[in-house]
């Protein structure tokens, strides 16, 4: 069996992992995916992919979704990394229990090509700063939707620096967070959905603390590897970093949709991708000896192999019963009404709708 490794500029964590899985002697290796023209019959010739760069090219995402239709295990699922955006997670997390700051998804500032007033008509104009700030408070960080590795993120203070903020966002969607001043912050690996490390991070600097100079509280510690493991078993990922700033003693959840998180060895230190290399490398050998194929988890599986789900000849079966009942009952409501004369449909009523105003950003 062979798991492919799917990588973009990273030169120190896949090599690492290749190594580390042809010593393991578990009847797997792996090795660096070759893609050239992908047919629609294709097969694919590895048991797992490992994907650490399809988010920035759409070609290797649409090859990944070929693949998992054709039995192969992709970590991350391409389709529900596709899916997902941080807004979302937020949303969900919320929902689950975990601590998140408040978050407010805000219109876009400007649009592509072709997109007109008639078709944002269905906007609210203008926006509601003051109610949106009343509610996430000042200072706030303003960051896209759907972003990562710290881009187009802007610290504000004011309305003012909010709005010039906002002008330089162009088509990007954002959301304006809650700032949480928080006293210890950490970045936190989950593998497999159970194994996690607790890295101390400091933001500021972008660089990882060692573990041997920082002391978590247990307690604490604990609620971060439980809110770790249920977020990723909520959204599926096989790997994935959450990120957590601490304050008053509570791990505000800020980031946790990062399904190709940093692992070089220059940027994590030695010690944590270390860490990683083991861990993921244990994982995808369990995978490809053990795992069930992505495909397993979306509706259209069940019609290419029904012989092996039973919820399609239930479907089926349901279909049948219904299909007989509804001829039934049309029947019986032939027998018992009178001809009705169909109304004449109401004349549409006319009203010229009032054009938006230009969009601007106060």
């Amino acid at each position: 069996m062979k798991i492919g490794i799917l990588v973009g500029m990273e030169n120190t964590f896949p090599p690492a992992l290749i190594e580390k899985i042809n010593g393991m002697n578990a009847g797997v290796t792996a090795e660096y995916v070759k893609i050239g023209g992908v047919r629609q019959d294709d097969a694919c010739e590895y048991r797992v992919i490992f994907d650490r760069i399809s988010h920035e090219i759409p070609f290797y995402r649409s090859y990944l979704k070929h693949a998992a239709l054709n039995g192969t295990i992709i970590v991350n699922n391409p389709f529900w990394w596709s899916a997902d955006e941080k807004f979302f997670g937020y949303s969900l997390a919320t929902k689950l229990g975990l601590a998140i700051p408040k978050t407010v998804l805000l219109p876009q500032k400007a649009y592509i090509k072709g997109v007109t007033d008639a078709s944002l008509r269905n906007l609210e104009y203008p926006i509601d700063w003051d109610g949106i700030l009343a509610d996430v408070g000042l200072p706030a960080f303003l960051k896209p939707h759907d972003g990562g590795g710290w881009k187009d993120v802007y610290k504000v203070s004011s309305k003012e620096e909010l709005w010039n903020a906002y002008d330089q966002t162009g088509t990007l969607a954002m959301t304006l967070q809650q700032f949480v001043d928080f006293t210890l912050y950490t970045r936190c690996y989950c593998v497999g959905r159970k194994e996690v490390l607790v890295m101390p991070y400091d933001p500021k600097t972008r660089s990882y603390i060692p573990r041997d100079q920082y002391e978590l509280p247990r307690e604490l510690e604990d609620r971060m590897i439980r809110d770790t493991i249920l977020i990723n078993e909520a959204l599926g990922y096989d790997l994935n970093t959450v990120e957590f700033a601490v304050q008053d003693g509570i791990p505000y959840a800020i980031d946790f949709t990062n399904p190709a998180p940093d692992a070089d060895l220059w940027s994590v230190t030695e010690p944590y991708h270390n860490w990683v290399v083991e861990a993921v490398s244990r994982m995808l050998v369990d995978y490809a000896v053990n795992g069930a194929p992505t495909a397993r988890y979306h509706r259209w599986n069940k019609w290419l192999h029904p012989e092996n789900d039973e919820t399609t000849l239930h479907i089926t079966g349901a279909a049948n019963v219904a299909h007989s009942a509804s001829k039934a009952i049309s029947a019986v409501i032939d027998e018992i009404s009178k001809p009705v004369k169909p109304k004449r449909t109401r004349k549409a009523a006319t009203g010229e709708l009032k054009k938006p105003a230009a969009k601007k950003a106060k």
